[in-house]
């Protein structure tokens, strides 16, 4: 029976956390101090980051202290006195900004207890240090240390990207396109058919292996520039480039960037053809080089690299 109850407070205590946590998440959230995502409901219509993060924490003191959960009391203390003091305080600056009849007396009142509850929080900080209360100490000035980060973040990222200038209509250039190509296949006739609807300079980029025997090199002319020349078109370029270490993504990468550098004035469209499973067991059946590709150039890239994805979904 006293079992139960026990189980019945603390099921009731950890709810109150997991019910609130993610509340107060999305209200700092809100204000830029922490991720936007803390600040969106799941579809459970539930704040889903903010219960991952708590439990995540949760599940790491555990570790942290052996899942003796009388270790954590000196934690505890600390943050219930700390958010006593800053409770209080933050009711000081309240009345100061108020005023009116009976600010003073509320002020002092609050000031008092702000006092009080800080000199409690100290001698518990410095009493219990060793034995467990470093955590708590370690973890707050992290999560300041954090909050002001995320905040000067999208302070930064907001003024890079507010604008004031009305949309520019002149006359756009075609981009200069980049199509990677493992191998002539449906996929990669794909990719090129879109291509050719985008601009007359068309480049695909091909990595080849020492001691492998590239098909594509051999069926270039049959397959891509004879009916694209039958169709009046000027037919796509076709670059292969070295890779004597096996890398693939990087080199593909490196010439996307050497392009750019050369024309400075003009938009750079990456195409990169796809092949998407459409069930989950397919997929460590096929290579990721197309979205390993894709996070290099997302990495090292910039405004006038644009990246484009075709997707092939395969029917099997």
């Amino acid at each position: 029976m006293t079992i139960g109850s026990v189980l019945v407070i603390l099921s009731l205590s950890a709810n109150t956390a997991f019910a609130d946590f993610p509340r107060l998440c999305r209200a700092v959230a809100q204000h830029g101090f922490l991720p936007h995502a803390f600040g969106f409901r799941g579809r459970p219509l539930v704040y889903t980051e903010g219960i991952l993060v708590l439990a995540a924490l949760t599940a790491g003191l555990l570790v942290l202290f052996g899942g003796v959960t009388d270790r954590l009391n000196p934690l505890y203390a600390i943050g219930a006195f700390l958010a006593f003091s800053l409770s209080q305080a933050g009711m000081v600056a309240h009345w100061k900004r108020v005023g009116g009849s009976g600010a003073a007396h509320s002020m002092f009142v609050n000031g008092l207890a702000a006092v009080a509850t800080g000199i409690t929080l100290m001698v518990v900080l410095v009493a219990k240090f060793t034995e467990g209360a470093w955590v708590s100490a370690l973890l707050i000035v992290a999560r300041l240390s954090a909050m002001l980060w995320v905040r000067r973040h999208y302070a930064r990222v907001a003024e890079e990207t507010r604008s004031s200038s009305p949309l520019a209509v002149t006359k756009p250039h075609a981009p200069i396109v980049i199509v990677p190509l493992q191998d002539w296949d449906r996929i990669a006739q794909n990719a090129l058919e879109f291509a050719l609807t985008r601009s007359t300079e068309i480049t695909a980029v091909h990595v080849a292996m020492e001691d492998e025997d590239s098909h594509l090199q051999r069926q270039w002319g049959r397959m891509v520039e004879a009916p694209v020349t039958r169709a009046g078109i000027v037919p796509p370029k076709l670059v292969v480039l070295p890779s004597p270490c096996r890398l693939v993504a990087l080199p593909i990468c490196d010439y996307i960037l050497k392009v750019e550098a050369e024309h400075p004035s003009r938009q750079i469209a990456v195409i990169v053809p796809e092949l998407v499973e459409r069930h989950w067991y397919h997929y460590p059946l096929h290579n990721k080089r197309a979205e390993i590709l894709k996070w290099f150039i997302l990495l090292k890239g910039n405004q006038r690299i644009v990246l484009i994805n075709v997707p092939w979904y395969i029917k099997a």
